[in-house]
C-alpha cells in the first residue's frame, strides 16, 4: 500500500529502489528533480515520505534539490518531520513487545531511522522555516508529535519558534496545548 506516481523517478524514490532511480537519472538527469502530475511531489520528498534514507542520501549526493514544494508547499523537511509510526507498525510493536522486548527494538530502531533521516536533510541548505499550505513549519509537526529527539535538532539550526501558522498557533502553542511539557521548555529556552 502507498502512493502510485506519474513519474518513474518519484515512484522509484517511494518504492526505495536505488537501482531504478539511478537508471532513470541516467537516461534523463533532468529528473533528478521532477515534479509529479498528480502531488507535485519530487523524488526527494517522495523519498522522504516513505523514510528511504538510502535514496534521499542518493539524491542528496545528486544535488536533488531541497527547497522544491509540492502542491501543498511541503518540503522534504516537512515530510520528514511529519513521518510517523503506521498501524502496521504498532502493532508489530504491540504483539513484539512480550517477546524479549522486541517491540521496544523495532520502535527505537524506527527513531533512530528517523533522526538519521532528519540530520541528512539538515545537512543541506534546505529552508528550516518553510510554511506549507496550513503556514505549518517543521517545527509546528514535531511539536504536534511530540518528536523529543527531532525539536533539538530543528532548534539547534535555529529553527524560528515563534512562527505562527494560518490559525495563529506558534509551536510553543501547540506543545502546550497538547501538554508535551518536555518540548514545551526546549521551545521556551530556544524562544
Amino acid at each position: 500500500m502507498g502512493i502510485v506516481y506519474s513519474e518513474p523517478a518519484c515512484q522509484a524514490a517511494f518504492d526505495n529502489d536505488v537501482r531504478k532511480l539511478y537508471h532513470v537519472l541516467k537516461a534523463d538527469p533532468a529528473k533528478l528533480n521532477v515534479q509529479d502530475e498528480g502531488t507535485g511531489d519530487t523524488p526527494l520528498i517522495a523519498a522522504c515520505r516513505h523514510g528511504n534514507i538510502k535514496v534521499v542520501q542518493y539524491l542528496l549526493d545528486n544535488h536533488a534539490d531541497v527547497h522544491l514544494t509540492n502542491k501543498k508547499q511541503r518540503t522534504c523537511l516537512h515530510y520528514v518531520s511529519k513521518r510517523t509510526f503506521t498501524a502496521l507498525d504498532y502493532l508489530m510493536i504491540i504483539i513484539l513487545m512480550p517477546i524479549l522486548l522486541l517491540g521496544f527494538f523495532i520502535m527505537e530502531d524506527k527513531k533512530r531511522k528517523n533522526e538519521k533521516l532528519m540530520k541528512m536533510i539538515l545537512s543541506s541548505s534546505v529552508d528550516i522555516n518553510a510554511k506549507d499550505y496550513k503556514g505549518n513549519t517543521s517545527l509546528h509537526y514535531l511539536s504536534h508529535k511530540k518528536s523529543h529527539r527531532l525539536v533539538p535538532l530543528l532548534l539547534e539550526k535555529q529553527a524560528d519558534a515563534g512562527v505562527k501558522n494560518n490559525l495563529g498557533y506558534t509551536a510553543l502553542d501547540i506543545a502546550n496545548k497538547k501538554k508535551f511539557l518536555k518540548i514545551v521548555t526546549m521551545l521556551k529556552k530556544a524562544g
